[in-house]
């Protein structure tokens, strides 16, 4: 398939193990050569995004951490000492090809706010236009258990779907996603080519014992399923190679390339289902749920059995069923102590236990996505 891609834009993740040297530094040559990289696809006139791990440990070598610390005040103080290091880093080594960087840091928050997502849309943008290569990561700085990506794997998907990427590449320390045999115990080989990530592919992912940092090959697929859902194909790949970036821009067979879906969803959709955590749930009857999934229908308040969650007017919000998981997904018109008012009630009925008359619609069928 990429014989035949035309590459415009690509996003590259770069994990904390292909960086590090050690514990607790950077590899200041393998950078050196990813730059160089990078910048010979550069100027073949690709665009590309970095998203870069790695500032956390960074910043334990030069704070004098000898372990990993459990705090989040000490977690983000290395985050802050080590993200100013690696930024300098990379800038030291592009700029020797004449190549700008751009740092950009990122919370989930960001992406939860339609406006302030489309605003870093745009900033990525226009740095891409005027030749820069933007280095993104999570702002550890801030980021609390409420805000955070979880690790650089999703980030980096969500990233893609933002500057409307034609490549992710995931570098890692592995060569790529393995088959195992044998009970998984030996005789593992990388597979080339994924069509679908199905539950017998995350299931090889469980097995995998390779990696120790945050994402692990488990949040890697989570990345691939994100981008496949936009129409991105993505390659997880052996970052520590010298010549990786290179023989992938070429076209050559590196690490397991994962296929785009056949059904791109709209972009719109793509925030609603990837780029935006739900602020609560509403949990609905089985007639809601047919007349969402099989009649395409909005979700009235009638259908409505409960509500959890504080969440306001024009939030993103989970939909489920008693006792079973999310189904669908969407922007409510009510907040959620209105709503905890007229769970039940028929349209009709809204005004008078509210006091004001609101939409129909609790959640509009044009705002709502069947996952």
């Amino acid at each position: 398939m990429l014989k035949t891609l035309n590459l415009k834009t690509i996003v590259i993740k770069i994990g904390t193990k292909v960086l590090a040297s050690d514990k607790y530094c950077l590899d200041k040559r393998r950078i050196e050569r990813l730059a160089e990289q990078i910048n010979s696809i550069v100027k073949k006139g690709i665009n590309v995004v970095v998203v870069s791990s790695g500032a956390i440990c960074s910043g334990m070598g030069l704070l004098g951490f000898k372990h990993r610390p459990s705090s989040l005040a000490e977690l983000q103080a290395c985050a802050a000492a080590g993200q100013a290091h690696l930024m300098q880093t990379y800038d030291d080594f592009f700029r020797r090809h004449g190549v700008l960087t751009a740092q950009v840091l990122l919370t989930q928050e960001d992406l939860n706010d339609r406006k302030r997502y489309l605003n870093a849309k745009a900033t990525l943008k226009t740095l891409l236009k005027k030749g820069a290569v933007p280095i993104v990561n999570e702002n550890d700085t801030i980021s609390t258990d409420e805000i955070k990506f979880g690790d650089n794997d999703k980030l980096s998907s969500l990233v893609a779907n933002l500057v409307g990427a034609d490549l992710l590449v995931l570098l890692s320390d592995v060569e790529g996603l393995y088959r195992y045999e044998n009970g998984g115990k030996t005789d593992r080989r990388p597979i080339s080519v994924v069509d679908e990530i199905t539950r017998e592919i995350e299931q090889m992912a469980q097995k995998g014992t390779d990696e120790r940092g945050t994402g692990g090959m488990a949040s890697k697929l989570q990345a691939a399923k994100i981008a496949a859902s936009s129409g991105i194909p993505c390659i997880i790949a052996n970052g520590k190679g010298d010549t990786v970036l290179t023989d992938i821009i070429e076209r050559r067979s590196v690490g397991t390339l994962f296929l785009p879906s056949s059904v791109k969803m709209a972009a719109r959709k793509r925030w609603l289902v990837f780029g935006a955590r739900p602020k609560g749930e509403i949990r609905v009857d089985g007639g809601a749920k047919e007349a969402l999934i099989k009649g395409n229908r909005s979700l009235l308040s009638s259908g409505i059995i409960e509500i959890s969650g504080e969440f306001k007017k024009g939030d993103i919000v989970a939909v489920a069923v008693a006792d079973s998981d999310e189904f669908a997904r969407g922007i409510v018109t009510y907040p959620s102590g209105d709503l905890k008012k007229i769970k039940g009630l028929k349209t009709a009925e809204i005004a008078k236990a509210l006091g004001y008359k609101g939409p129909d619609e609790i959640i509009h069928r044009d705002n709502l996505v069947i996952l």
